[in-house]
């Protein structure tokens, strides 16, 4: 249904409500508004806001039945799946802890969050993920009931306390309608106090930390979020984020609920893109590094397309990239500039726009870590509104965003409606707001050092501007010096690194240090098809990695980014490293955060030969497979001054 033929909304952005009231006001208000479609053998299935609250309900019904109650927590394991999104929901209508572990997960990570939060509950997937828990319970964990969606494969298990999702459901709508008043009961059961959702942080610098967020924390950053202008009701979006990042809960099950959006459902992971462009969302939220790998394929298409559509190509977008530029120069763009805009929409920038599934976009943001000049400007060129924001997990996803037409390639735009910021004497950025969570599950400790004096101390430096603007800069814990006391943010110069197409993470060395130097490690796709088209042959990762050319290639993109730095600050060497930076080997956290304590000690003999003037060094480094084997990999690699 059109946003324009939707009855009123369903909410008066007051916080103090659940998830579960405002499904059941969707389920009143919207009965055969589409709440979910799901990609199912490459048919698009929906479901209603009726049939998804009534589903919920006889969840709630049958996890109740089975001895779910206040205070208790459940493991949901898989891939984004409506059912797994509405288990949520009835798991936060009981005043349970829903908690997502990412589908990759390895049987250690998940058993400190199972640790950490006592789980005797399971909803899983499919047979991958049921394997997975039952893998747990031979480990110790103590999960007493396993509820499966996807019953194929699973006809033969006998394992105590496994049920399909289906056969719950049925005997929580046994419940319901012998028990007079407990639909009501349970939708009114939970409190805006109450916990959404039990988030854990990314474990950058230890292990990962419950975060705890009520039905009024993630309301409240919905209703900050609307009123800074970054969706609208009734929006359809792509859920494909994982559920274990609080992006995906407060945009999907937050703002989705909340909005009525309609959310899309990808088949798999890797048809992320195709469905993409089949919905052509209205709201967009991405990583910069996915907003990179696009821009790579169009480059790569265009590389490879007849020469007329080539030289259109260049002709339209070198205009259109130059008029954006002078726009976020506070300039206004030239006369051929504003008359060639709507010819190269027809020729060149719609139907790109229509490949990327990005033809009806209204609201399009990058977050998570900066965003390269390039990138952001290619996408705005496009016509492609993007704009940056800036939250975090305990702060239910929204801090600070971008307004549509006030954009700085250096901010992360003002603080929203509802969100106070001030900057610490240490240069530390606080914040104050109803989104703020009440603290870390059964971590006093913790809970105390983050949320002292009633404001939440974001662990990330950075300043107000003049007229308001925020900027951050990195981590405050991260900041360091020099041998010769020169101050600096190993993650502010990496994340300019990583603005090149051909580099795809690094780790900056230098604390105690005479000079900077980095562990660069390239991204494969387009660094592979740089060397096809100049005709250098290579036959995997770590031979590719070592090739002069593209060793000369990162050698280009340190000196660009060393033109930005002050002259005690300058990379004066790098190495190439043999194999990316892996969430499996703990050398960054699911999120692609780098874990920059566990780099430096597993790379050490590469620090130690950076700074002891080699020109090579061998390198061992210990691999973990998706088999669970660990093989080891050994490779001399070129230690190259800049």
């Amino acid at each position: 249904m059109p946003f324009s033929e939707r009855p009123s909304s369903t909410w008066d952005l007051n916080p103090d409500t659940t998830l579960p009231r405002l499904l059941a006001a969707n389920a009143r208000v919207l009965p055969q508004a589409v709440a979910f479609r799901e990609k199912d053998r490459g048919i698009w299935q929906e479901t209603t806001w009726q049939t998804a609250f009534d589903k919920a309900l006889r969840c709630a019904a049958g996890l109740q039945a089975q001895g779910l109650q206040k205070g208790h927590a459940v493991l949901i394991l898989g891939d984004n799946r409506p059912h797994l999104y509405l288990g949520m929901l009835a798991v936060g209508m009981l005043g349970g802890f829903a908690t997502p572990v990412y589908p990759d997960a390895t049987p250690e990570e998940i058993m400190h969050v199972v640790n950490s939060v006592h789980v005797q509950f399971v909803l899983a997937e499919d047979q991958e993920q049921v394997d997975k828990a039952l893998d747990l319970r031979e480990r110790g964990a103590s999960l007493q009931h396993i509820v499966y969606d996807n019953p194929r494969g699973l006809s033969r298990y006998t394992a105590p306390g496994l049920v399909s999702l289906q056969q719950l459901m049925a005997d929580g709508h046994k419940r319901l309608q012998s028990q007079a008043g407990l639909a009501q009961q349970l939708t009114e059961l939970a409190t805006p106090a109450d916990p959404a959702v039990l988030i854990h942080s990314s474990g950058t610098t230890g292990k990962p930390k419950g975060v705890v967020l009520s039905h009024r924390n993630v309301l409240s950053g919905v209703a900050n979020a609307f009123r800074g202008q970054s969706f609208e009701f009734g929006e359809d979006i792509l859920a494909y984020l994982p559920m274990a990042w609080v992006g995906d809960f407060a945009i999907t099950m937050g703002a989705g609920v909340a909005l009525h959006f309609s959310i899309h459902i990808p088949e798999r992971p890797e048809t992320v893109l195709h469905n993409l462009r089949e919905i052509a969302p209205t709201f967009y939220l991405a990583a910069p590094r996915s907003w990179d790998n696009m821009l790579t394929q169009v480059q790569v298409r265009m590389e490879d397309t007849t020469w007329l559509k080539k030289k259109l190509y260049d002709f339209f977008m070198a205009h259109a990239i130059s008029s954006e530029k002078r726009k976020l120069a506070g300039e206004t763009p030239t006369t051929l500039q504003r008359l060639l805009r709507p010819l190269g929409e027809w020729l060149v920038t719609g139907p790109i726009k229509d490949q990327l599934g990005m033809s009806r976009l209204r609201n399009a943001f990058t977050g998570g870590e900066a965003i390269g000049e390039d990138t952001f400007v290619f996408y705005r060129a496009l016509g492609v509104r993007l704009r940056q924001l800036y939250g975090q997990t305990e702060s239910s996803a929204f801090n600070a965003m971008q307004a549509p037409n006030e954009v700085r390639l250096h901010t992360v735009g003002r603080p929203l409606p509802g969100v106070e910021v001030k900057i610490s004497d240490s240069g530390e950025i606080l914040i104050r707001s109803g989104s703020v969570f009440a603290g870390y599950h059964q971590n006093e400790k913790a809970s105390a050092e983050t949320l002292g004096e009633g404001w939440l101390h974001t662990g990330d430096a950075g300043y107000l501007e003049p007229d308001g603007q925020l900027v951050v800069l990195g981590r405050l814990s991260e900041v360091v010096y020099t041998a010769k006391n020169e101050r600096y943010i190993p993650n502010y110069i990496e994340n300019r690194l990583k603005f090149s197409p051909f580099v795809k993470d690094v780790a900056v060395l230098g604390k105690g240090r005479d000079t900077l130097a980095a562990i660069v490690c390239i991204d494969k796709e387009p660094v592979g098809h740089w060397a096809e088209v100049r005709g250098i042959s290579y036959i995997s990762y770590a031979d590719l990695s070592q090739k002069p050319e593209v060793i000369e290639l990162l050698a280009q993109a340190v000196r660009h980014v060393n033109e930005t730095l002050p002259e005690g600050l300058k990379l004066r060497h790098f190495v190439s490293l043999h194999k990316e930076f892996d969430a499996d080997d703990g050398e960054i956290t699911r999120t692609r955060k780098l874990r920059r304590n566990v780099v430096e000690e597993r790379y050490a003999p590469i620090i130690e030969a950076i700074y002891g003037g080699q020109k090579q060094v061998t390198m061992r480094a210990q691999i973990t497979y998706e088999t669970g084997e660990i093989g080891v990999t050994e490779r001399l690699l070129t230690v190259k001054e800049v």
